[in-house]
């Protein structure tokens, strides 16, 4: 398939419809942000860029310069071992990790929304392909096609999962935490 015509089925129809659904889906997330989710995200953005590291370490630094007498007639406001600038930096980092994790929640429950959806269609499609399975042996049967070796795997693939089943076994083999 020439890139064109890749470009034309990308803009019609299936494709273009799950697009447009997953779009919606994050507008409609992004605009169900609370005030100080939108806030908390806004600064968690702005600290985790290297012009925030870059002005802390800058200001830090003019802290202990100025406050270890380096400079000549500048009178120590917070002599070492620092007390208010150490103050400061705790009361700073306590600040920005509740932000960080008012971000890092919100990030969480979109993550668990976004999984309980692909469990769905999962799902459904299990669902589907099942269906189709017991369709396609039906027509086999009826025109008379027989069965051969990989009948048994068809057989149990054309049975309904039991996701509860399943998940039990599932928890039952993987590794305790």
């Amino acid at each position: 398939m020439t890139a064109s015509k890749k470009a034309k089925a990308a803009n019609s129809g299936p494709m273009r419809e799950n697009i447009d659904a997953v779009a919606k889906l994050e507008h409609e997330s992004v605009g169900n942000r609370t005030h100080s989710e939108r806030i908390g995200e806004r600064l968690a953005k702005a600290i985790g860029g290297l012009a925030f590291l870059c002005t802390n370490l800058a200001l830090i630094a003019a802290w202990v310069v100025w406050n270890s007498r380096v400079i000549a007639g500048a009178h120590a406001f917070d002599p070492f071992p620092f007390g208010i600038l150490a103050m400061t930096v705790s009361t700073e980092g306590v600040i920005l990790t509740v932000f960080v994790l008012m971000s890092q929640n919100r990030m969480m429950r979109q993550s668990e929304r976004r999984s309980h959806l692909d469990l769905q269609v999962g799902i459904l499609a299990e669902q589907e392909l099942t269906a189709a399975l017991v369709m396609l042996r039906k027509l086999c049967e009826h025109s008379g096609v027989a069965p051969d070796a990989a009948s048994a795997a068809v057989e149990d693939f054309a049975k309904a999962t039991d996701i509860k089943s399943l998940d039990k076994e599932l928890n039952q083999k993987l590794p305790k935490a």
